[in-house]
């Protein structure tokens, strides 16, 4: 039926442009962004889980950037017990050399200690990092005095399957690798170097020894000020004194030793868990790519289909609104 009232023609062929219009701008806008969800109105699940994804990846990244501080400072403290075991090693040295040595001679081998030990200190003292130093400490004002807190470095961000989310974090014993503690309240809190030891090496209430007297049954020294030579008195230590203090320096070193290997296992325990990270950090990449990005070769064969419709709908249009003007030759005589 022909009718000028209504264009069915017409209404049908706007009703595909308009579609073809629409379809184009969504697109356009996929191939300008790069994504084919970049809004809710896209894909509410798609966009939501994407969402949650990308805040957790920013606290990834806020991981690895506390998990390389961590490394940093434990590796100044690694690097640090190193030259200090060195240190306390030519201590050990010295010891052996002067058993047996004349008082003269022992003499010279104390002020060569004395420059070891303050080099010792020297090495604690500068192995800090950011403010950390985990060698020469002072733990006056901690909650228990002569007590480190373990230091907790945030390893890892984590969210179960109800979507609760924890912080991990490696944890480093302070107490147990110290050297020094100005804080310290006796021997069994006080730094590895600056703690009194008997003659095994153990760890012991002080009981000073009198230079130049026999070795004494509970005679106590500590690394960090053992002497070989009194100047107050001008008495030498005796040979039975000085096995005393090598007994004293081997527990030391023991005791450094394993401080040193717990502060490597520390140490490569971040290395493992910082390579974790950012391989995790690429696979949250790739999952959120996977459900928001925009696929360019399809969207680009699909805007160049769509813009060939849409010039197809414009003339089919314009066909259908000629169609009403035959009309007027049914009224020419």
């Amino acid at each position: 039926m022909a009718s000028i009232m209504t264009n069915t023609s017409a209404l049908t062929a706007l009703q595909s442009l308009n579609n073809t219009n629409r379809n184009l701008e969504t697109t356009q806008n996929r191939i300008s962004t790069g994504y084919r969800v970049s809004e809710a109105s896209d894909n509410a699940a798609y966009w939501s889980i994407a969402t949650t994804m990308r805040s957790d990846n920013k606290a990834l990244s806020t991981v690895s950037d506390a998990l390389g501080l961590g490394a940093s400072k434990v590796d100044t403290a690694y690097t640090g017990m190193n030259k200090a075991i060195d240190t306390v090693n030519e201590i050990k040295t010295k010891l052996v050399a002067s058993q047996g040595s004349s008082d003269a001679d022992k003499q010279k081998y104390d002020i060569e200690i004395k420059a070891l030990q303050a080099q010792l200190k020297s090495y604690s003292d500068a192995s800090t990092f950011s403010g950390a130093n985990w060698l020469s400490t002072d733990t006056t004002n901690a909650a228990t005095a002569g007590t480190f807190a373990d230091v907790k470095i945030v390893a890892s961000f984590n969210r179960d399957a109800t979507g609760k989310t924890s912080i991990g974090t490696i944890d480093v014993k302070v107490q147990d690798i110290k050297l020094y503690d100005a804080g310290s309240t006796d021997e069994t809190d006080a730094g590895l170097l600056d703690g009194t030891r008997d003659a095994t090496g153990a760890r012991a209430a002080a009981q000073a020894a009198t230079i130049g007297d026999d070795a004494a049954a509970g005679d106590t020294y500590t690394v960090s000020d053992m002497a070989l030579y009194d100047s107050g008195t001008g008495a030498v230590a005796s040979d039975s004194q000085i096995a005393d203090m090598l007994g004293v320096v081997e527990g030391a070193l023991k005791d450094m030793t394993t401080a040193a290997t717990n502060l490597g296992a520390a140490k490569t325990r971040i290395n493992l868990q910082q390579t974790f990270t950012s391989s995790l950090m690429d696979s949250f990449d790739r999952g959120i790519g996977q459900l928001v990005d925009a696929d360019m070769n399809k969207e680009s064969t699909r805007l160049q289909a769509l813009q060939v419709q849409q010039q197809l709908g414009i003339q089919a249009l314009s066909i259908a609104n000629s169609n009403s003007q035959s009309i007027m030759s049914l009224f020419r005589g």
